[in-house]
């Protein structure tokens, strides 16, 4: 499965690229998946809820299906949290897989940096990171810095780096 990042710190903009890019993706006939870390507890299930009360009576897993779309919540009760490998494995065959954060992990990456938020550059360090989107030129960068607005150079960026072809 060929998978790759967008990171940065909080408030960058990472899931605006992210969704740009599973636009633009699809668009041209690409399946793509995506992945979102968090590192806050989030909860997609809502109390009261059939679901809810199945998850809070003990069950590990609990399946919830419409007929729009299904959704597998796992209660990891007091194990560890997953290995991205792991989570990649629960997914269905796609052309491609986003993942947003994870950035601690080898999987080649775009990360989002703005001027306002005043954070580090996380590509002086990763060398995963294989470009930089970015409100303000970087001089310094050990990689491309191009406009965070440039989806089409994102893109690039990514289906050079997976080695993905979208001409038919």
């Amino acid at each position: 499965m060929r998978v790759f990042g967008i990171v940065g710190w909080k408030n960058n903009g990472k899931t605006t690229l992210l969704v740009r890019l599973v636009e633009h993706l699809t668009r041209q006939g690409l399946s793509v998946s995506t992945i979102k870390h968090a590192h806050h507890e989030c909860d997609v299930d809502q109390p009261g809820k059939d679901s809810f009360r199945h998850r809070e009576a003990g069950a590990t897993e609990v399946l919830l299906a419409t007929s729009r779309r299904w959704m597998l919540v796992h209660e990891l009760r007091d194990e560890p949290e997953p290995e991205l490998s792991e989570l990649l494995g629960k997914l269905a065959a796609v052309d491609l897989v986003i993942v947003e954060g994870f950035k601690r992990h080898a999987h080649p990456k775009i990360e989002v940096h703005r001027k306002e938020r005043g954070t580090p550059l996380l590509a002086h360090e990763d060398r995963s990171i294989v470009a930089v989107a970015s409100d303000e030129p970087i001089p310094d960068c050990p990689v491309p810095v191009f406009d965070l607005n440039d989806i089409e150079v994102a893109t690039a960026i990514v289906l050079r780096s997976v080695e993905l072809d979208t001409r038919a």
